[in-house]
């Protein structure tokens, strides 16, 4: 273990004085660099830079500082009850910490739903020092498989947002209404096969053992004590990017498969249209999926095709928040139109004024999801009549709107 005093980061041992800048420009060059590899599918000097990296003091502390002060779960205790390090005990932790394939037990706690509160998720806090050991390993895995992820993936990955999700729908269905299979993963995070996603994480053996024994951890419930044999816990800093490679390879799946559909029949008569590969379009936000396509057919057997790749890593749609509408007409007696990342997106035809020479012609709609709207309100609502103090008001009410 590196002391204290060996530290030798500008000379200084005073946290609030280190250098940040420096040691991520450092660290980013690094990521670039492993980002490029990835690319250019050289493996080994992938895995060469990645154990520079995890054992590079500078990562070491900015890994420490994202637990410490950046995330918002910083003060959120594990299950050896601490939820805070001083500055003088930082740079102690930091240069603890080794890729070792240990762990500590994970506690987990039972939280409601934002969509359903009387349904309960499970949420696995690590010790901070289990924290600061994923986003170390965070820093080191993040920048390959940004390398390898699909297209329209847009759920907890760095630089995108729901609203990059929103504007790939908007630009597929916009003047041209189509079937839309909105699926959901049922208990996604809790049903992932360990094997066969460590397999597909395929990494050096040291962070191969780091990664399992996250799995595999013990979870600790009050007096019960759980060994998973699936799942990532909810909660761990790398439990979004594992969620993330094993979904990662859909898009490529139906891609494949809709390029190899017959433009013509065996009689001659046109079936489809030469650009029937771009018309089809999934988008994925962590475990929220939609398909689009202007015919019923190819989506339905997207749902077929969606359902085989989920079995290879042990999971299922969710049959009862999986349905298949369409933006502009009614389907089983559903209204047009579906929801997605909390907006509502549905198409309409224009006016006779505004249509174009091609006759039809319609255009999209999306605005917020009107239950949302309705909560958001009631939440402004309640704040209001419990604070009178403007600057109470402001605090709580900012985070909301902003949200």
């Amino acid at each position: 273990m590196i002391k204290v005093s060996e530290i030798k980061i500008k000379g200084t041992r005073n946290w609030n004085t280190v250098n940040w800048k420096k040691i991520q420009l450092r660290i980013w060059r690094i990521q670039r660099k492993i980002y490029e590899c990835s690319r250019k599918n050289d493996k080994t000097r992938v895995i060469k830079l990645q154990k520079i990296l995890i054992n590079l003091p500078e990562a070491k502390l900015l890994a420490v500082r994202k637990i410490t002060q950046d995330n918002r779960g910083k003060k959120t205790a594990g299950i050896d009850g601490v939820h805070s390090v001083a500055p003088t005990k930082r740079f102690q932790l930091a240069y603890s910490l080794k890729i070792d394939g240990r762990c500590d037990p994970i506690k987990r706690r039972l939280i409601p739903k934002p969509s359903n509160p009387e349904e309960l998720r499970p949420l696995g806090i690590p010790t901070i020092r289990d924290r600061a050991k994923q986003a170390l390993v965070l820093l080191a895995l993040e920048p390959e498989w940004e390398a390898k992820f699909e297209k329209n993936s847009y759920g907890f990955r760095p630089g995108r947002r729901p609203h990059d999700a929103i504007e790939a729908i908007h630009s597929s269905i916009n003047k041209s209404p189509k079937y839309v299979l909105d699926g959901d993963i049922r208990k996604c995070f809790d049903q992932i096969s360990h094997d066969a996603l460590l397999a597909k994480l395929d990494t050096f053996p040291t962070m191969n053992r780091q990664v399992r024994a996250w799995l595999k951890a013990k979870v600790v419930m009050q007096d019960e004590t759980i060994f998973p044999e699936k799942g990532t816990p909810q909660g761990g800093v790398l439990s979004p990017l594992l969620a993330n490679i094993a979904l990662d390879g859909i898009e490529e799946l139906l891609s494949n498969w809709i390029a190899e559909i017959p433009a013509f029949s065996p009689g001659g008569h046109r079936i489809s249209k030469p650009n029937r590969r771009k018309r089809l379009l999934f988008v994925r936000y962590a475990d929220d999926f939609v398909v689009l396509h202007p015919d019923k057919e190819v989506v339905e057997s997207a749902k077929s095709f969606i359902e085989e790749f989920l079995k290879t890593m042990s999971l299922e749609i969710h049959q009862g928040k999986t349905s298949i509408t369409h933006t502009y007409i009614s389907v089983d007696n559903q209204r047009p139109g579906f929801k997605f990342l909390g907006f509502w997106i549905r198409n309409y035809l224009v006016g006779k004024t505004k249509r174009g020479k091609r006759g039809e012609e319609y255009k999209t709609f999306i605005r917020p999801y009107p239950q949302n709207i309705s909560d958001v309100l009631r939440k402004i609502k309640i704040i209001l009549r419990q604070n009178r103090e403007v600057t109470t008001v402001v605090e709580r009410l900012n985070p909301i709107i902003r949200g």
